[in-house]
């Protein structure tokens, strides 16, 4: 079971689209190489809005996420791509329904 999770909602500049999404797509790579990253969504809910959604099964895997590759890329891509800064919230999952 999940415990932890991670709610980053995303704002692209309304010139960035693309390219928001051509990073949320290339961010996939970099999690597959994260053990602890039980599932990783990056989604679009509306012409400029994205977010990104993970879990894990305790704190240690949402923190070693929080210090590796797809948060310090999301951080120094941020200035260049979103109208307003990520917010990462961070959330106690209390139920799940994951393969296996």
């Amino acid at each position: 079971m999940v415990t932890k999770g991670l709610w980053v909602p995303l704002e692209a500049k309304p010139d960035k689209v693309a390219e928001v999404r051509a990073f949320l797509e290339g961010g996939r790579a970099l999690v597959d190489a994260e053990p602890d990253t039980t599932a990783w969504f990056a989604v679009q809910s509306g012409p400029t809005s994205f977010a990104i959604f993970d879990v894990f099964a305790d704190d240690a895997g949402r923190q070693a996420h929080l210090s590796g590759k797809v948060a310090a890329a999301l951080m120094a891509q941020a200035p260049d791509l979103f109208a307003t800064a990520p917010d990462i919230q961070s959330l106690d999952v209390i139920a799940d329904k994951l393969p296996g």
